[in-house]
């Protein structure tokens, strides 16, 4: 159970850094640093998009209309900081308690 726990761990440490690079790349397009028009970078840009969108628009629903700053991925960022710490200091001692 310990190896799932880890998993799990990993997994929201990878959509961590996956959010971050959404959050770069969407400035880098903005500021017209990469080209949009180039495959790889469309390719890159669509996936960022597609993964963390869908947990972003609530987010959004909820959050203060600021103008041009999306604090979004900063609110999620920090939910995940949450879940992880959780899973850390109250499931993973109840885990290794437990013998499982």
């Amino acid at each position: 159970m310990l190896a799932v726990l880890e998993v799990v761990l990993f997994a929201l440490d990878l959509y961590w850094w996956i959010i971050i690079g959404s959050a770069v790349f969407s400035w880098l397009y903005a500021f017209n640093v990469v080209n949009g028009r180039n495959q790889f970078v469309a390719a890159v840009g669509n996936f960022l998009y597609q993964a963390t969108e869908p947990v972003l628009k609530p987010i959004r629903r909820f959050m203060p209309n600021l103008g041009t700053i999306d604090i979004s991925p900063i609110v999620l960022l920090l939910l995940l900081m949450l879940v992880q710490r959780f899973l850390i200091l109250y499931v993973a001692p109840a885990i290794v308690h437990a013998g499982v």
